[in-house]
C-alpha cells in the first residue's frame, strides 16, 4: 500500500490501488487544464517568469509521482502535457530563431496551432526582456487559422474540463475482491441487536 504521510490521509491506505490511481489521475487532469487555460487567458500568466515557476512546481509534481510508483500514480505525469510543453515553450530562449515546424513538432507536439499561436502573441519577457517568436512565423500561424477559420468556435484553444466519472461500474466490481459476509467479525453494539442476530442465525 501507498503510505500517506499525513494523518487525515492514513485511511486511503485501505483504498484498493485502482481507485487511488483514478483519483490522482483526475486530479492531475484538473491542474492540467486549470493552469494551461489560466495561462492562455491572463497576459500575467504567460510570462517568463511564471514558466520557471510553474516548471519548479512541476517538477515537485514530478518527484512526487515518482516516489508514490505507477501502480498509484498511473498517467498522472502524462495528464500534465498540455502544461509542460506550453511551459516549456515560456522558459526556452531565442523563441524567435525557431521555426514553427521546430515548435510544433519538438516543443509543442501536443498543442494545436491555435493554442501556440495564443500564447506566442501574448508571451513577454519580464526577466531579461527577450522577445517572442519571428514575425514570419506569427504570420504562418495566422494564415493557417484564417484558412480553418469557419471550424472554429470561440475560445476554442481552451481545454474542455472533463466532469466524467473516471470508472464504470464494472470497474469497481474488478477491483474489489470477492468477500463472504461470514468472514465479516460485527462489533458488539450490532451484534447484540436482534434483527442481526437473526441475520448471523440465519445468514442465507
Amino acid at each position: 500500500m501507498v503510505q500517506f504521510p499525513y494523518k487525515g490521509f492514513q485511511f486511503l491506505q485501505q483504498v484498493p490501488s485502482f481507485f487511488i490511481r483514478k483519483l490522482i489521475t483526475q486530479v492531475f487532469s484538473f491542474i492540467n487544464i486549470s493552469l494551461f487555460n489560466s495561462l492562455l487567458l491572463r497576459r500575467e500568466c504567460c510570462t517568463f517568469s511564471n514558466g520557471e515557476y510553474v516548471k519548479s512546481g512541476l517538477a515537485d509534481l514530478e518527484k512526487w509521482i515518482a516516489s508514490v510508483t505507477e501502480e498509484f500514480a498511473g498517467t498522472s505525469w502524462h495528464e500534465l502535457n498540455y502544461i509542460r510543453q506550453a511551459v516549456g515553450f515560456l522558459v526556452i530562449h531565442q523563441k524567435r530563431k525557431k521555426s514553427l515546424e521546430e515548435i510544433m513538432q519538438d516543443l509543442c507536439p501536443a498543442l494545436t496551432v491555435r493554442q501556440i499561436y495564443r500564447i506566442s502573441t501574448m508571451y513577454w519577457d519580464d526577466k531579461y526582456g527577450t522577445q517572442s517568436v519571428s514575425n514570419e512565423v506569427v504570420a504562418q500561424m495566422r494564415d493557417m487559422l484564417n484558412k480553418d477559420n469557419q471550424n472554429l468556435t470561440s475560445n476554442s484553444f481552451l481545454l474542455d474540463d472533463d466532469l466524467s466519472i473516471p470508472f464504470s461500474t464494472e470497474d469497481i466490481y474488478m477491483a474489489i475482491p470477492p468477500m463472504d459476509p461470514s468472514d465479516v467479525e460485527l462489533p458488539p453494539f450490532l451484534s447484540e441487536h436482534p434483527s442481526v442476530q437473526f441475520l448471523i442465525l440465519h445468514p442465507k
